[in-house]
């Protein structure tokens, strides 16, 4: 029984089903883990969750994670500050970054619109993401959001937001299947997709 083991087990089992995607089994199993491994190697991985609260941040510009702000991609001058490619998550811009095709900046909305989860347009960065085109001199905006209903949702409404203020609002093409996510793609995939891009009407 789950019950009959140590307040200090159970303490971290709670602590680690907290995290995306880990249930109370598979938290369990990473107690147990821990529990057996040495104890450099645990105060080395504390150590490491300490760091990326205390040196890892938001980027004011773009949303992006680092260790300086405005990021590394913000304050390479040798990419394109015409384009933005609008995504989900931090996540999101890694799996693009991986590919090495897109030459332009990001904007890293961090989330979508997803009404029924109580997500509305002031819970995602339409606003940071607005305020950046004209000193940037935003020429196209890639709308590169998850080809799930919240997704094209948060697509379309970005294009009503951003077609007023004159720039280009185009779709990443639909070699991402749809319900997959960003990251979960591969590098070809991800290539033809930007190529492929399309107006948003």
């Amino acid at each position: 029984m789950t019950s009959s083991l140590p307040p200090a087990v159970l303490a971290l089992q709670a602590e680690l089903s907290r995290m995306p995607g880990v249930g109370k089994k598979s938290a369990l199993r990473m107690a147990m883990y821990l529990l057996k491994s040495e104890r450099e190697d645990v105060a080395r991985l504390a150590r490491a969750v300490i760091d990326v609260k205390d040196k890892v941040r938001i980027c004011s510009t773009c949303g992006f994670i680092s260790d300086t702000d405005p990021c590394h991609i913000c304050l390479d001058t040798k990419r394109s500050s015409k384009v933005i490619c609008v995504v989900e998550q931090p996540t999101d811009v890694i799996a693009l970054e991986k590919g090495g095709v897109f030459p332009g900046k990001y904007h890293v909305l961090g989330g979508v619109l997803a009404p029924l989860e109580g997500t509305g347009p002031e819970d995602i960065d339409v606003a940071g993401l607005v305020a950046r085109l004209k000193p940037e001199g935003v020429e196209e905006v890639i709308v590169a959001t998850n080809p799930t209903p919240e997704g094209e949702q948060t697509a379309f409404y970005l294009s009503r937001v951003l077609q007023p203020h004159g720039v280009k609002v185009t779709r990443i093409a639909r070699g991402i299947p749809v319900g997959a996510d960003l990251e979960n793609a591969d590098d070809l995939t991800l290539t033809r997709a930007l190529e492929g891009r399309v107006k948003v009407e």
